[in-house]
């Protein structure tokens, strides 16, 4: 059982050393994404409820890319710079999971990667 390496240009690159997702063991860890545009790199500077959907946009595009629909994600983790965000960023995330969501953690972190208010990461099943 080896790994594989996921990218797309759908989704922000990598800014550190490591990769956009790794496939294993038929499950998709799909690494912390925060609300960057994919084209420009830019953090979105817009509202808590466009930061998550870019976040969520932008980890489907990563799913997509390894052959694993957003319907298939069995764990997320959102790291807020806020817990105030809470009830904004659960009603963005709840459209894109309106059936059997998957398990969940929430905590409020004391800083995230440029400064941005929300981060999030994934994990899919290929099975």
């Amino acid at each position: 059982m080896g790994k594989k390496i996921i990218k797309t240009s759908d989704a922000p690159q990598a800014i550190g050393p490591y990769s956009q997702a790794i496939e294993a063991g038929g499950f998709v860890f799909v690494s912390g994404q925060i609300p960057l545009d994919p084209k420009t790199g830019a953090v979105a500077a817009a509202n808590i409820e466009t930061q998550t959907a870019l976040v969520l946009e932008n980890a489907k595009a990563i799913l997509l890319a390894a052959g694993c629909p957003l319907s298939a994600v069995v764990k997320t983790t959102i790291y807020l710079k806020s817990m105030a965000d809470f009830a904004a960023v659960n009603e963005v995330y709840g459209g894109y999971f309106p059936t059997d969501p998957p398990a969940r953690a929430t905590v409020e972190v004391s800083r995230l990667p440029r400064d941005v208010a929300v981060e999030m990461d994934f994990v899919g099943w290929k099975g």
